[in-house]
């Protein structure tokens, strides 16, 4: 009898496990940081993270922009705590389109903000870029 009960407790056991690694997964998705309209009458624009303290641990990093092309000549990734990371010319991003992800430092990072010199091009007056975050 005891057997039984043994093996009935190890099985409710592994099921919480396996619910608990399920729901750890779930929570690894895109979303967003902050976002900010470009004006092309300025020439750069620093995004600050939204949200609390967690909401700001990120595995990757992201941008997407929507509403016209836009050229990007330096990106500037703060962390809190880490060395920021610079990247020049990083190209001209469709509407549309996003960057690739680039990694936080160590297996996750708190990003406080980033900074953004960019060109609009094509004549349009605007354009809105997102900041992504992956967890």
């Amino acid at each position: 009898m005891k057997f039984r009960y043994l093996m009935a407790s190890l099985w409710v056991a592994s099921v919480v496990v396996m619910g608990a690694v399920g729901t750890a997964r779930a929570a690894d998705e895109w979303f967003v940081l902050g976002e900010q309209a470009l004006n092309a009458a300025s020439p750069s624009v620093e995004i600050k993270s939204s949200g609390g303290r967690w909401d700001k641990d990120v595995k990757q990093v992201k941008l997407s922009v929507e509403g016209a092309d836009v050229e990007i000549t330096s990106l500037v990734l703060h962390w809190d705590n880490r060395k920021d990371d610079k990247m020049q010319n990083v190209g001209t991003l469709k509407s549309g389109g996003e960057t690739a992800p680039n990694n936080a430092p160590g297996i996750k990072g708190r990003l406080k903000s980033v900074t953004i010199q960019y060109k609009i091009l094509g004549g349009a007056p605007t354009a809105d870029v997102k900041v992504w975050g992956y967890d």
